[in-house]
């Protein structure tokens, strides 16, 4: 019997893949999709989606204890760490599901098992009742990622976790060493030390949160230490020495060598592309840095075989998979998609207080030789911040002074992974400062200071 041919086989359904499958076949395409695992990938079940339902808890419990300023009483505030982790584990499984129906909906085939790519326009299944041959007109790989293991730093679930391990923890740690600050490290170390956790983060780095601008980086590390984190930048774990119940790392900072001793260590130093065992070598697919090397328009260099999301390198970020995913499978149908650009996603850390970018960092924008304004403005002149009780935090934007653009824009927080999407539908509108000076922001709400920010860059706050 000869196998199917289909318009598109997508090899993975995570946040890019499954994306991917459902616009293909909204577009008229025929579509199937390849999964090892889980549908929704490691966003939906190990990542983005399970770690805020655990942080959300965090805060809840945070907010518990604070209830005396909000003239409340709360007595025997605790915390159960397995219904915590049961609801967060529910909340992934949910949605999972909901991929899963959303994907039969739209009529795509779904084949659990390991893909390969064959002969030219095959893609070779291995699933439990053997293999299978699909053949395809276009290929998508979108395999994802998966953390990067360091030698003699490797995680063994029980003393040193990766950030599967730290979703179901085994126990609640009273000393965690995270190694790594960028946004799994820096969310991971947010969550367990708000449950009591005596925490110390080690960042290789000049500066914690090392992607975003350098002034909110400042503002967020001096938040974290207030709450009690130690934070060592310009530091390297060399060696962790693991022993029963404790691990003591060795840490070099300044030249100099000094032991920390630990009951946990959370290992958060970025992420491998899954690139192994696809036959992308074979294919011709040209790999860098376990990254499959494409265009703007995520072509390899193959024909009719493309790469998105995390395999597809920088910035590894599940709505930038998704975006991806949408302009490949219009690509395919015919259409004219623009490429994504990489300067208009945002990035989101939900670490207390929350930190939220799009665009150019202050340092970026000047290298690349632009004439700047930058406006900022502090939460502690916004009355709702007050109001919450938040008033910690910080709206940064940036312009070039010659034309008005909004270049980028950087906060940290009360919610400002949700306030960061204004600035991003101002760059993709190619928004002038004029027009967000000219736009009425409602009152009282958070938003004004973004208004305010704006308004700062030429000398115009109003409320500072």
């Amino acid at each position: 019997m000869s196998a199917k041919t289909y318009d598109m086989v997508v090899i993975g359904a995570g946040p890019g893949g499954y994306v991917a499958a459902i616009r293909g076949a909204q577009l008229g395409l025929s579509v199937a999709i390849v999964e090892r695992e889980h549908m929704g990938g490691i966003c939906l079940n190990w990542g983005c989606i399970p770690t805020k339902a655990l942080l959300r808890s965090a805060e809840v419990y945070h907010l518990m204890h604070r209830a005396k300023e909000f003239g409340l009483s709360a007595q025997g505030i605790g915390y159960d760490l397995d219904a915590v982790v049961k609801r967060s584990r529910g909340v992934a499984k949910q949605l999972n599901s909901g991929v899963g129906h959303l994907l039969k909906k739209n009529k795509v085939t779904t084949v659990m098992g390991q893909a390969r790519l064959g002969k030219p326009g095959t893609v070779e299944v291995t699933t439990d009742k053997g293999t299978e041959t699909l053949q395809a007109k276009n290929i998508v790989l979108a395999t994802g990622a998966r953390a990067r293991e360091l030698p003699g730093l490797e995680a063994d679930g029980d003393l040193v976790w990766t950030y599967k391990h730290a979703l179901q923890p085994p126990r609640m740690p009273k000393k965690l060493l995270v190694i790594g600050s960028g946004a799994i490290g820096i969310e991971f170390a947010s969550f367990y030390h708000t449950l009591g956790a005596e925490v110390t983060v080690v960042e290789v780095m000049d500066r914690i949160l090392p992607v975003e601008d350098a002034e909110i980086s400042a503002f967020a590390k001096k938040q974290f230490e207030k709450q009690g984190l130690e934070i060592l930048e310009k530091a390297m774990v060399k060696q962790l020495d693991r022993a029963k119940g404790q691990v003591t790392a060795h840490i070099e900072k300044d030249g100099k060598m000094s032991k920390l001793t630990v009951d946990t260590v959370i290992s958060a130093v970025g992420i491998v592309g899954n690139v192994e065992d696809l036959g992308l070598e074979e294919a011709g697919i040209k790999v860098d840095r376990t990254h499959v090397v494409t265009d703007p328009m995520c072509r390899t260099g193959v024909p009719g075989v493309f790469a998105i999301g995390d395999i597809a390198g920088a910035p590894w970020l599940a709505h930038k998979a998704s975006h991806e995913g949408v302009m490949v499978a219009e690509l395919i149908a015919g259409g004219r998609p623009h490429a994504v650009d990489p300067d208009s996603i945002a990035g989101c850390t939900y670490c207390h207080p929350q930190v939220a970018s799009v665009g150019l960092t202050e340092a970026q924008a000047k290298d690349k030789g632009y004439d700047i304004k930058v406006g900022r403005f502090p939460y502690i002149g916004n009355g709702k911040a007050i109001a919450l009780g938040e008033p910690e935090g910080l709206i940064k934007t940036i312009f070039d002074a010659k034309t008005g653009a909004l270049l980028g824009a950087h906060m940290v927080g009360a919610e400002v992974t949700e306030l960061i999407q204004g600035y991003v539908i101002g760059r993709q509108l190619e928004t002038t400062e004029e027009d967000l000076m000219q736009t009425v922001f409602p009152h009282p709400t958070l938003s004004e200071s973004m208004h305010e920010s704006v308004l700062d860059a030429w000398n115009r706050a109003i409320h500072f």
